[in-house]
């Protein structure tokens, strides 16, 4: 078998030319959506109306006028859970984590499955995507739902994917959720996962024992992802608060995945990381990183945090970027890692 390629390793970032890392917004609009149009690409065009309940996403706590990454610091006057503990994001310290043997002998798996609908969402804060599953009656089942299992996750258990974050900066040397080292990457991609065998909802499971789990992947400026040309192909559609498009195209999200031999992973109990900032979450950040190139990364600089007709909030310019929370404090918890150092 061929060696895989050679990757940079995101906790070997130790120079002021390298990317700073920064916080991240979990959750999701839950929505009720009315069709527009087909367009010629095969995609539905829709658009958001109003929030709704769903046993899939969680919905962002909106209750800050305009973009709310702009007013982190007031969060904790309205969500008490904020100011606790167990926050995240976090700075990431390479040398101070521990390394767990079990982390990597209880093999982190992934069996995801290809999407034939993915619906992709501006919110005004952040871009969510939803890889559609068909079988919804499955929801309980093996086959059918893409899940997650392993590594620091309780036994025996699996986590089904909800929907696909995306947070990046106006420059290229910010825009992750976490930092590694005090440094940080211009785009940082989460995957959220709920415990959809213990709880019966998202909402259930925010906050709650093994109820969440987020892979977190840091990104780097390269060769463009095909795999993410379903997403950025269709960002034209979706350039305006409120706008969601259903891309018809195979989406299968194990494409962002780094290679099996490149899956080494950090390991800490956090937080959402946009409100309710709900703790008792399980994070994984993958080591390597996850390459786009930069014209990719400029697609998602051109959204926009208001809908389309209307004006930025006061003292706001509109441009969705540098949407991630300030770094939180360690404090007493561990940071594990599958690998030695």
């Amino acid at each position: 078998m061929l060696p895989p390629t050679p990757q940079p390793d995101c906790g070997n970032f130790q120079t002021d030319e390298t990317p700073k890392l920064s916080p991240a917004i979990l959750g999701c609009r839950v929505i009720r959506i009315k069709k527009l149009c087909r367009s010629r690409s095969g995609t539905i065009l829709k658009r958001a109306e109003d929030m709704n309940s769903s046993p899939r996403t969680v919905k962002i706590k909106d209750l800050l006028d305009g973009f709310m990454y702009r007013r982190c610091l007031e969060w904790g006057n309205l969500f008490p859970e904020a100011v606790g503990t167990c926050q995240s994001p976090i700075n990431l310290v390479s040398r101070d984590a521990c390394y767990d043997p079990e982390l990597e002998k209880n093999e982190l798996r992934f069996n995801y499955y290809i999407c034939r609908e993915t619906d992709i969402l501006n919110n005004g804060h952040t871009l969510a995507v939803f890889p559609r599953v068909k079988q919804e009656s499955l929801r309980h089942e093996s086959m059918g739902r893409s899940v997650i299992s392993g590594g620091p996750l309780p036994p025996g258990t699996e986590y089904e994917l909800a929907e696909i974050r995306f947070h990046w900066g106006r420059e290229n040397n910010k825009g992750s959720e976490h930092t590694v080292n005090k440094k940080a990457f211009p785009m940082e991609v989460q995957l959220v996962h709920w415990n959809s065998e213990k709880y019966s909802s998202i909402e259930e499971a925010l906050g709650s024992p093994s109820g969440i789990a987020i892979i977190s992947l840091f990104t780097q400026l390269g060769r463009e992802h095909t795999g993410l040309r379903v997403v950025t192909d269709n960002l034209e559609d979706v350039l305006y608060k409120g706008r969601q498009k259903t891309a018809t195209s195979a989406f299968n999200p194990t494409c962002l995945l780094p290679d099996p031999q490149l899956r080494d992973f950090w390991a800490y109990e956090g937080s959402l990381t946009s409100p309710p900032c709900s703790e008792k979450v399980a994070w994984i950040l993958f080591r390597y990183p996850l390459m786009l190139s930069h014209s990719q990364l400029e697609e998602f600089r051109r959204l926009r945090t208001f809908p389309k007709g209307e004006c930025p909030k006061t003292g706001e310019d509109g441009v969705m970027a540098d949407n991630f929370r300030p770094t939180q404090k360690l404090g007493e918890r561990r940071v594990r890692a599958s690998f030695p150092s």
